[in-house]
């Protein structure tokens, strides 16, 4: 046992051996990589484990097996489909939006192949990147101008950078807001260049605390809209009218981050009371920024509309070229757009609208067609119900809004839950559910029926 050590094979002889030669066509490279990775693992663990092994021969069948596990994860792809039992609609883990099916034909026909992306076909000379949404965009929102950059934080910086950069920006206390991944807005603009100027406080400001802060050095008030979560009670905020009126008296331009971004009214399906970037536009605010892969429905990207003044200085600025899209964003968003020139069928065209706003009734029928599938072939292994729920919208979207739902509850028989929901997501296709109450939960709003043969066999 003290010279366990010396049974562990060599490189070469794990190279040379007919259970990794059966890898024939994974590259050498990866392969090599496997193996040495493995041998580490064993060498950190084998003097906490060395009664486990009687001999050489236990060690290197272990060894070769990990050695197969090891090189099958990585010919796969890392980043994989996944099934979305969740029921979260924006999941940001799980990459947010679905794209249309029009919107990923639009993606594969440009990326499989060269594509006018800077070329004005009919001068034959260099165009614009932003020609192919630009006319979309600003038809949509009422905007005068816009830009596309690679997110909504992108935006903000990008706008900010432009507008006040050297200056003072005001902004309610209640709107300094931490978005994903622990980013936050004071930041944001401290890397811009501008100097944050809070007024009001935690729950309450008002539009004579913009006024009084109001300096020769200010460049721009910004309202930043709370797409990601909710102040309620004893709350008061000023009017978008009354910033626009107050940034006009003092020639600030004013701004508004919305975040999310939805150009489909949700307040008419009963979902939320989010303002729609019309809306917003026409009250007469200079600058607003929004996410294309959120409640639009789209590929992720930055979204500024407003004044074509603003607007030009912001695409003159050496920092878009920096933060601007790809031929396969601009495809999907310029379909994506399109669909919204149909405000009758968009909601059939756009998957994140679809699940939004999809019948109480139909998500029953979806939760008992599963419920039944799940029975009929592992009736051993669980019992399986149906009870009503709620969904989440999700990606720092509609915070507070539940969406009914029908949910597919399961109760294992002989499992561990953390066992199974571990296996499930780590196998293929991982799927995605959540516990609760020691029960496994599957919300269909987030599954589509083309996938239900697939969760059933995982």
């Amino acid at each position: 046992m003290e010279n366990i050590y010396k049974w562990l094979p060599a490189v070469d002889e794990l190279l040379l051996h007919e259970k990794i030669k059966e890898f024939h066509g994974v590259p050498r490279m990866v392969i090599l990589d496997s193996i040495r990775t493995v041998l580490s693992y064993y060498r950190d663990r084998l003097g906490k484990e060395k009664e486990k092994y009687q001999s050489a021969d236990a060690l290197t069948n272990d060894i070769l097996k990990d050695i197969s596990k090891e090189i099958n994860k990585r010919s796969q792809p890392s980043l994989k489909q996944v099934i979305n039992g969740t029921g979260v609609v924006l999941h940001t883990n799980l990459g947010r939006a679905v794209l249309s099916e029009k919107a990923r034909l639009s993606v594969n026909l440009v990326a499989s192949g060269y594509a006018n992306l800077e070329l004005n076909l009919a001068s034959g000379k260099r165009g614009s990147r932003y020609a192919h949404v630009e006319k979309l965009i600003t038809l949509l929102t009422g905007a005068q101008a816009c830009l596309v950059v690679n997110n909504n934080a992108a935006a903000v910086l990008l706008a900010l950078d432009t507008l006040a950069r050297g200056k003072e920006t005001i902004v309610s206390r209640g709107e300094l807001v931490e978005i994903g991944g622990a980013f936050r807005v004071p930041e944001v603009m401290e890397r811009s260049g501008s100097r944050l100027i809070e007024v009001g406080t935690t729950n309450k400001t008002y539009i004579e605390d913009y006024r009084k802060a109001i300096t020769p050095d200010t460049g721009l008030l910004l309202k930043v809209h709370t797409s990601n979560y909710k102040i309620i009670g004893f709350t008061h905020e000023p009017s978008i009218s009354e910033l626009v009126e107050l940034g006009r008296e003092n020639r600030i331009p004013v701004m508004e981050d919305l975040g999310s971004g939805c150009l489909f009214d949700l307040k008419e399906r009963g979902i939320g009371d989010e303002p729609t970037v019309q809306q917003v536009i026409a009250g007469g605010v200079d600058v607003v920024t929004f996410s294309g892969d959120k409640l639009l429905g789209g590929p992720q990207a930055g979204i500024i509309v407003g004044k074509d003044k603003y607007i030009a200085q912001m695409k003159k600025n050496p920092l878009t070229r920096a933060l601007r899209i790809d031929k396969m964003t601009v495809a999907a968003l310029e379909t994506t757009l399109k669909s919204y020139l149909n405000p009758e069928e968009v909601i059939h065209d756009i998957p994140t609208l679809e699940m939004l706003t999809r019948p109480l009734e139909r998500l029953e029928h979806e939760a008992n067609q599963l419920k039944e599938m799940l029975m009929k072939d592992l009736s051993a292994y669980m019992q399986v119900i149906t009870e009503k729920g709620v969904s989440q919208v999700g990606g720092g979207s509609l915070p507070g809004v539940n969406l009914p739902t029908f949910l597919v509850v399961i109760r294992l028989k002989n499992q561990k839950v953390d066992q199974f929901v571990s296996a499930l997501r780590e196998g293929t296709p991982p799927v995605l559910v959540y516990i609760r109450d020691n029960q496994v939960i599957i919300d269909p709003r987030t599954v589509f029926p083309a996938q239900y043969h697939q969760l059933v066999s995982a």
